[in-house]
């Protein structure tokens, strides 16, 4: 018999006239925006609160109401067990005369589990939705309203409603994934529907408590708590004794020692203070920067509940620690803890930073293995209490722009914390940041030009308050393609979590898995690049002698640029300027990047002195993008013709160095690959021409545009073959044996300091000794050279080979000079001229 048609029954009168009395203090934020598109329209729905309230039945009601979705307050009889209301509460606050039913939630599950095992053609869709009052207060709320914010703590009703009054116009409204009631019955292969809500209500619980964590935070207990659960694991124990043995003191004075060490290291993370900070922010930023931007933040949102995320971004500037956080915090994430320096711990500043959540690290302390075992045990504590954390592989800021060799300190620690206790799996998100001007530029000029780092003071951090009276332009923060920690271990150690070793083993494949986790993590910050107008302005300024160039010249090449970008993406996850030319000119005039010098024949764009040096910072936060293009660019500015294969061959060749001073992401293979589609690009563009069968590529006469443009693509990686020929040339003409390689690096810097000044280029990292470290290292990893008995190099006589094919893309002047500088006995011109 058919069931009558029952009118849906409104809510009490009261209920109502709360909810409009409610409804103009609140403003609610969907998570998603459109959650009615997770939802099947045909079938019930069922919503499931954290905590019962009236003030959170009337925020969902309100938030269903603008989604469009079905009211919880409206159930009728569409449920396949009657109820008042579509809704239930896993912890139902006490009633004014005495508790509420303790498992109302697990009983209302049973019964729409009991009622669809009679009712098999229907369903329910229960959707969890988690509510949070005041999570991040406005600058405009005002201090008193942080304190009646969101947090772990379950209120009473008076905070509850002072809450609301204060912080009503910051609700965030979460709505999960529908979980539907009949699959869980199918899949649950005939088990009782009392156990099987049971477990339902306790995954619901734990669901809660993961996105609780996500967005609010972990529930931390006091600073001095974890320092004692600290001391008190087993590791550090060992530590203290073993330092009390070599010391010669009592264990009662070790562990002070110790303690200090983990009252140094620790953050003491407060919630009120971290939304404090994130309306103060919110002025700081607007006076600093004309916007900021995320891309693919989505990515990491889906995958945050249940990891345990790691945020390895790139390190330029020491607004990155605040930008990252605030960030995350403003798009309903928690900020994750970040390793700093301990010269950023200053009086005032210091425990702010750590109540932000900042977590303090000696620069070096392989040396104090009792701080080692202290530190290790407090990253071992964050990780098993599911907290967030963000450090920089690079280990400090880059005055280059370009990316830092990666140390892999604070990676193997982690490692290391994650085998010993694999509880969450861990995910590393690496984040690319990209500004348009930097508040260090000046520092980062003195320090470039020679003059010592100034140490951090609370006297330089007030005297950088006057950055406000500037502009930066606009930040972007590009998050990468997330690391899976798991999927590492398996390609070094399929069988790692069976061959976990002990406290004091060290696996031997452990060395390799985490260098192949840094230089990942440093590859996938530069997937995720964005090119914004300065970026390409300092790529087309900085190839040209005089940094100049004609308006005209200046947007063709500027089109060019984007032509390359767009046409052959570096990656998915690269993001460029939609500027068009004449605007990103425009743009940085308005920067004052550049200067315009007004002619008749037409005006031409000039970057000069020190703009030109910190020019050269941006130059290189993009380079690596432009390197195929680049390599095939500089293959005929010394030659009006090539063989095709014969670019394909020498770019193999010098494809090594270059991946690893750039962190490129391609094998040899996708290399000449890449390679070749960059050919096939610039014939489509008139830049190259094919001759014959194709096999021939021939550019236009030097005069040409089509050339001419080719030239400034080529020059803006011509040094980096330059310092290449540098240090080849110094090892042949000196001979086997001559150097070792330390002494090989300490000539090859000096060699280019004198062709730097020599040629007024302004690229700092021309004669960096870290790049030239790098590169006698990959000499060595390929085989080109090799240490004898007494430490010295060797090599064969392939290399000469490469001095000579030097000539192909370096000019006779640079060789000629090169080799006139370089120490040696050999005559200059014994390897490597003849054009």
């Amino acid at each position: 018999m058919n069931a009558r048609p029952v009118r849906e029954r409104r809510p009490p009168w009261a209920l109502s006239l709360l909810g409009a009395l409610l409804r103009p203090w609140l403003k609610i934020k969907r998570d998603p925006a459109e959650p009615a598109q997770l939802l099947d329209p045909e079938q019930p729905v069922l919503y499931v609160i954290e905590r019962r309230g009236i003030s959170d039945t009337l925020i969902l009601d309100q938030a269903c109401q603008e989604a469009g979705l079905p009211s919880p307050l409206r159930a009728g009889r569409r449920l396949p067990a009657r109820r008042r209301r579509a809704l239930l509460a896993l912890d139902p606050q006490h009633g004014l005369f005495g508790p509420r039913r303790r498992h109302a939630a697990r009983d209302g599950l049973l019964a729409q589990l009991r009622a669809l095992q009679s009712q098999p053609e229907r369903d329910v869709q229960l959707v969890p939705v988690s509510i949070y009052v005041g999570r991040a207060p406005n600058r405009e709320s005002g201090w008193f309203r942080v304190l009646f914010s969101e947090n772990w703590a379950v209120v009473g009703r008076f905070r509850r409603l002072l809450a609301l009054l204060l912080n009503g116009r910051d609700c965030i409204v979460h709505f999960s994934p529908p979980v539907s009631l009949r699959k869980l019955l199918i899949e649950a292969d005939g088990e009782a529907p009392p156990r099987l809500a049971l477990k339902l209500s306790r995954v619901l619980r734990a669901h809660f408590r993961r996105v609780r964590a996500a967005v609010i935070g972990p529930d931390l207990s006091h600073r001095r708590t974890l320092v004692d659960a600290l001391l008190a694991s087993e590791p550090v124990r060992t530590a203290i004794t073993q330092n009390a043995l070599k010391e010669k003191t009592s264990r009662a004075s070790a562990q002070r020692r110790a303690r200090g060490y983990a009252m140094e290291i620790a953050a003491d993370y407060s919630h009120p203070v971290v939304r404090s900070a994130s309306f103060v922010l919110s002025g700081f930023w607007n006076k600093l920067f004309d916007g900021i931007s995320m891309h693919h933040f989505e990515s990491l949102r889906a995958i945050a509940p249940g990891h345990e995320v790691i945020y390895v971004p790139s390190h330029r500037s020491h607004a990155d620690y605040l930008l990252l956080s605030y960030q995350l915090y403003k798009s309903g994430l928690v900020p994750p803890h970040i390793a700093a320096g301990v010269n950023l711990n200053l009086p005032v500043v210091g425990p702010l930073l750590r109540r932000g959540g900042a977590f303090f690290l000696r620069r070096s302390f392989k040396a104090n293995a009792l701080y080692s075992s202290v530190f290790a045990a407090y990253v071992d504590q964050l990780l098993q209490r599911g907290v967030s954390m963000e450090y920089f592989v690079e280990g400090g800021r880059s005055r280059t722009g370009r990316l830092l060799p990666p140390r892999a300190g604070m990676l193997a620690i982690t490692l290391r914390a994650f085998l010993r206790a694999p509880r969450r799996p861990v995910v590393f998100q690496p984040v690319y940041i990209g500004y348009e001007k930097l508040m260090e530029g000046d520092s980062y000029l003195d320090e470039l030009s020679g003059r010592p780092k100034q140490k951090e003071s609370l006297l330089g951090v007030l005297r950088g308050f006057g950055v406000l009276r500037r502009r930066y332009g606009r930040v972007t923060l590009n998050f990468g393609e997330p690391i899976f920690l798991e999927r590492i271990l398996e390609q070094h150690a399929p069988d790692w979590r069976s061959a976990r070793g002990s406290e004091d083993e060290r696996p031997s494949w452990f060395p390799k898995a985490v260098d192949s986790l840094a230089l990942r993590i440093n590859i996938e910050v530069n997937r995720a690049a964005h090119v914004n107008p300065i970026n390409l302005l300092a790529v087309c300024l900085l190839a040209t002698p005089k940094h100049a160039l004609a308006e005209q010249d200046l947007r063709n090449q500027l089109a060019l640029y984007k032509t390359v970008l767009t046409e052959l993406p570096y990656s998915a996850r690269v993001t460029i300027t939609p500027a068009a030319p004449e605007e990103i000119v425009a743009y940085g005039e308005r920067m004052g990047w550049i200067r315009r010098i007004k002619h008749p024949l037409g005006d031409v764009l000039v970057t000069e002195g020190d703009q030109a040096v910190l020019l050269s910072y941006f130059r290189n936060n993009v380079l690596h993008l432009f390197a195929p293009a680049a390599w095939v660019a500089a293959c005929f500015l010394n030659n009006r013709r090539m063989a095709r294969a014969s670019v394909l061959r020498m770019g193999r060749i010098v494809y090594p160095f270059i991946r690893s001073e750039l962190f490129l992401p391609w094998d040899d293979d996708c290399f000449g690959e890449r390679l070749g589609a960059t050919i096939e690009l610039f014939v489509r563009h008139g830049l190259l021409q094919t001759v014959g069968d194709a096999r021939l590529l021939e550019r236009g006469a030097g005069q040409d545009d089509e050339a001419y443009q080719l030239r400034v693509l080529a020059h803006s990686l011509l040094q980096t073959f330059e310092r290449y020929y540098i240090a080849i040339a110094t090892l042949v003409k000196a001979g086997p044996g001559a150097f070792t390689a330390a002494e090989l690096e300490q000539t090859c810097v000096l060699t280019a300091q004198r062709l730097s000044l020599l040629q007024q280029l302004t690229a700092p990292e021309f004669f960096d000794k870290a790049l030239f470290r790098g590169f006698i290292q990959q000499l060595r990893e390929q085989g080109a050279v090799r240490s004898n008995s007494a430490n010295k190099l060797e090599f064969d006589a392939e290399l000469a080979a490469v001095v000579r094919d030097a000539r192909l893309i370096l000019s006779r002047g640079v060789r000629e000079t090169v080799l006139k500088i370089v120490p040696g006995s050999e005559p200059a011109t014994s390897t490597a001229s003849g054009d």
